[in-house]
């Protein structure tokens, strides 16, 4: 399977999401969300001012949520509207936010660095949080290692999680209130060459309970199986990926976000990084 560029110029494209008939993203450092058709002719959704957009969600009113990184909240954006705080997570963690699955009846998860990951400090553990359709907001599952990416299954009742700092992918039970049970290890994907450790980014899943996961130290993208088992190993050839999601109209249309800066303190200012995309045999399946 090769690799066709989908789009290019982005700070730090991240956490795609295919819905309707096109793709959505967070460019991070680049304070903005796009979205782009099929051909990969884009859109201007919003662009912050002051503010780190990470994972993107939707309420069932139709309005866009946007986790404010830097911030710590989730906007909420109607259209033609100036974004709004739906939820305020100031009084639940100290460091920045980052990414967000919403379910159909507006509960979302959100995850965070847990310690600032910018500045070189020593990782320690955090919370994943839930935020209720109204705003309000709790922690559903502690002691986790910089969670990151998450993942639906279609009926909504399993979220996996990516725990970049542990190397690990995680499952939960979901309870009708948007609590976590039965916390489980699915996998830890075997690193590259050189690597210490496979830290899973952003995820999404197939109509075989499977899920990509993209690799940042590795520069490559994987599939694990819904037994642990990784079956696919895609090099992206470039660095670090970040993100990947399942679209196209049928959901066999992968694209990963992917490129060559990483870190924010030394980020050149230029876009240099993009969106790839290849075709897998298994559509997606469930959210993103």
């Amino acid at each position: 399977m090769g690799w066709n560029v989908f789009a290019e110029g982005f700070g730090l494209p991240e956490a795609p999401r295919w819905r309707d008939g096109a793709l959505w993203i967070s460019d991070m450092w680049g304070h903005s969300v796009w979205r782009f058709d099929e051909t990969g002719e884009r859109t201007l959704v919003h662009r912050f001012a002051d503010d780190d957009p990470g994972g993107l969600g939707w309420h069932p009113s139709g309005d866009l949520l946007v986790v404010g990184m830097e911030g710590r909240v989730v906007y909420r954006l109607a259209d033609g509207a100036e974004p709004m705080i739906h939820a305020d997570l100031r009084g639940h963690t100290d460091w920045p936010v980052n990414d967000m699955i919403v379910r159909d009846d507006g509960t979302a998860w959100v995850s965070g660095f847990g310690y600032d990951m910018w500045h070189g400090a020593a990782a320690t553990t955090t919370s994943l949080f839930c935020v209720a359709p109204d705003g309000a907001v709790r922690a559903v599952a502690d002691g986790l290692l910089s969670p990151n990416g998450m993942a639906l299954d279609p009926d909504e009742r399993t979220l996996t999680l990516a725990e970049s700092g542990g190397g690990r992918l995680i499952r939960f039970s979901v309870e009708d209130d948007g609590s976590l049970s039965d916390r489980r290890i699915l996998a830890e994907p075997e690193p590259a060459e050189g690597c210490r450790l496979a830290p899973p980014d952003g995820i999404c899943v197939d109509a075989e309970g499977a899920v990509w996961m993209a690799d940042p130290l590795g520069g490559r993208v994987l599939r694990v199986d819904a037994s642990g088992a990784t079956t696919d190993v895609l090099d992206v050839g470039v660095p670090v990926a970040f993100a990947c999601v399942l679209g196209g109209d049928d959901r066999r249309t992968l694209f990963a976000c992917v490129g060559v800066e990483r870190s924010k303190p030394n980020w050149s200012g230029v876009g240099a990084n993009s969106i790839i995309t290849t075709r897998v045999a298994v559509p997606g399946a469930g959210k993103p």
